[in-house]
């Protein structure tokens, strides 16, 4: 093993000992010896299932397994649209198998791309605790002894597996859709906007642009939030290997879903033979985490999953910060280049090698813990092996040897850059969080530049429009962070920054809020914490004061701790980020969330007791 992997691991294993060895003694107490249904008094049994598809059986059958589907599917949003034909799919394999399959329930499934500068947005962080609380009420009536749980995109992922822990005894599996087909260029679609704010195109142009880059079912294909979290599944040993990146709608797509509801039912039975037992519980483990903390930095994954994984893995009682992260980004080498990294997309990814390529570069490097438990069987080598059809039936074969598209997944030999994507910040204004790798060549991380301040995103379009922004500036969008509005992405902001960068100006960015790591120019640092509502240094920044932000891992407000300490926070009136649009029904919810650090959850704020 790498020594700073397996330094940091050991650190995890000992600060997680306590909340780990109550997390699995609650689990172990769960288990059951027969089917959990038949644990219920007959007059709740009977109200199990209505006699379709064989449902009766469950009512009697002392053997056989029910599968339960938690299921994303709304047919708004391309990356969840694929699931809405899934139940049927998956209940025809089930059923074969010899077992039962019911639809347990549905989470939301909002869209970032659709709330994106909207007061939508202000929901999104949000709702991964909902999906959370969601997934615990569909499998709260205790019937099923096994689950697929059908999510992708940002906070879905993280929000089912939250409360899919809540259940760490039971074996589930998550099913992703897979990414779109590759439309325009992202380069392409980056220009359009920065042509369409500064009034060089028309909104029918730029829609035509913009519907040629999201154009079918499937995630987006950028290097994003929903793809890192596919990517980190598959780490985790959550996916079938292999089943991250195959496109939707496809053959392939169907038979590693068939495979998923096939393996479930075998994990689930009584008859497993020599299967182990393979709860969820048990294959998120302190080493799996690591896994999948390394395969995020080694391909400039989202910054969103330095919360998101946090929030994961302390509902799996571990513990994780980010100067974890920070330590092991310094020793992985960064492998893949895809857009906001590189010109390519997620199907360059796949088409060069794909995830099994990816593993098995950094197995065989010593990268990866293999010693940890997946839903293919124990070993992560089983990862190491790409899907393929061979007579009609899904067969796993050894992984190429080399990238076929050096230019997108590169070697540990050759890396893109010695250390992963993701840096932590540090100084008199907190812990941020800076994603290197999505900044383009040549970029300054080397910036000090006099403060602007705004409370809104609004604000800075307006000034922008009115050029107010054309000098030398740290723009400092505050009270963005998570109890002050929910912490939207901000990623609408970067347009705007990037053409102040283009006019020859030094640009950089702090917030408190998120901005998921998509800059591909403007230097920032996000995720501050603490947050402006909670009392951090950000709510004590004057218009011109100067900020130094480094990549290195320095982020320093240049006035002294005697001012700073005789200066008042600001305190802006957020009522309008809190109303309308049904944001005000989140109150209690937004008022217990954690700092971003702590995973930015509403859940797991009884850590004496978790």
């Amino acid at each position: 093993m790498n020594s700073v992997v397996q330094k940091v691991t050991e650190r995890i294993i000992r600060r997680s000992e306590e909340h780990r060895v109550r997390y699995l003694q609650r689990l172990q107490e769960a288990r059951s010896d027969i089917p959990f249904r038949h644990h219920l008094p007959c007059s709740n049994l009977a109200h199990v299932a209505s006699c379709d598809n064989g449902a009766c059986m469950i009512i009697r059958d002392t053997k056989m397994p029910d599968i339960g589907i938690i299921s994303s599917y709304n047919d708004l949003v391309s990356a969840h649209q694929p699931y809405g034909r899934y139940p049927d799919l998956i209940k025809a394999v089930v059923t074969e198998a010899g077992g039962i399959c019911q639809f347990a329930g549905g989470v939301p499934a909002m869209c970032d791309g659709v709330t994106q500068g909207e007061p939508g947005m202000d929901l999104s962080l949000i709702s991964r605790d909902v999906i959370a609380m969601a997934t615990v009420i569909g499998l709260s009536h205790n019937v099923f002894d096994g689950v697929l749980l059908l999510g992708v995109c940002d906070k879905i992922v993280p929000g089912l597996l939250m409360g899919a822990l809540q259940f760490g005894h039971l074996p589930m599996l998550l099913v992703p859709a897979g990414p779109m087909e590759s439309g325009i260029a992202n380069k392409d679609k980056v220009h359009a906007r920065e042509q369409f704010v500064q009034g060089e195109i028309s909104r029918e142009q730029m829609l035509e642009y913009e519907h040629h880059a999201y154009h079918s079912p499937g995630t987006c294909t950028f290097y994003g939030t929903a793809n890192s979290n596919q990517l980190m599944a598959e780490m985790l040993g959550m996916h079938l290997p292999g089943a991250s990146f195959v496109n939707a709608e496809t053959r392939m797509r169907d038979l590693l879903t068939q495979a998923a509801a096939s393996r479930v039912t075998v994990l689930a039975g009584p008859d497993a033979g020599d299967v182990p037992y393979s709860p969820i519980g048990h294959i998120i483990s302190e080493k799996s985490v690591v896994n999948a903390m390394v395969g995020l930095l080694a391909s400039g994954g989202s910054t969103n999953e330095t919360m998101h994984l946090v929030a994961i893995a302390r509902a799996a009682g571990i513990r994780i910060t980010w100067d974890d992260f920070s330590e092991l980004s310094d020793a992985v080498p960064l492998t893949v280049n895809i857009y906001p990294n590189g010109a390519g997309d997620i199907n360059s990814f796949q088409r060069a090698g794909g995830m099994t390529l990816f593993m098995k570069e950094l197995l065989e490097n010593g990268y990866l813990h293999e010693d940890v438990l997946t839903v293919a069987g124990p070993g992560l080598t089983r990862y190491t092996m790409m899907p393929e059809e061979k007579d009609g039936a899904l067969v796993w074969e050894k992984t190429p040897e080399r990238s076929s598209d050096p230019a997108a997944l590169a070697t540990l030999a050759q890396p893109f850059a010695p250390t992963g994507g993701i840096r932590l910040l540090t100084g008199n204004l907190g812990r941020a969080i800076i994603k290197i790798s999505a900044l383009a060549q040549g970029v300054n991380t080397e910036l000090t530049a006099p403060a602007m301040i705004f409370h809104t995103q609004e604000e800075v379009a307006a000034a922008f429009q009115a050029g107010a922004m054309n000098r030398d500036l740290m723009a400092v969008v505050r009270f963005q962070g998570p109890r002050a509005n929910g912490m939207p992405e901000l990623h609408k902001l970067i347009t705007y920054l990037s053409i102040i960068m283009d006019r020859g100006y030094a640009v950089g960015l702090v917030t408190d809020g998120r901005l998921s790591g998509a800059s591909g120019k403007v230097p920032f640092a996000i995720h501050l914490t603490p947050e402006a509502l909670a009392g951090g240094m950000i709510a004590k920044i004057q218009d011109g004061d100067l900020i130094t932000l480094s990549g290195s891992g320095v982020l320093q407000l240049l006035v002294s701790d005697e001012e700073l300490a005789a200066r008042p926070l600001a305190r802006p009136d957020l009522k309008a980020a809190r109303s309308g649009l049904g944001r005000q029904i989140f109150t209690s919810l937004r008022k217990n969330l954690s700092g971003a650090e702590e995973g930015a959850s509403s859940i797991f704020t009884y850590s004496e007791e978790d």
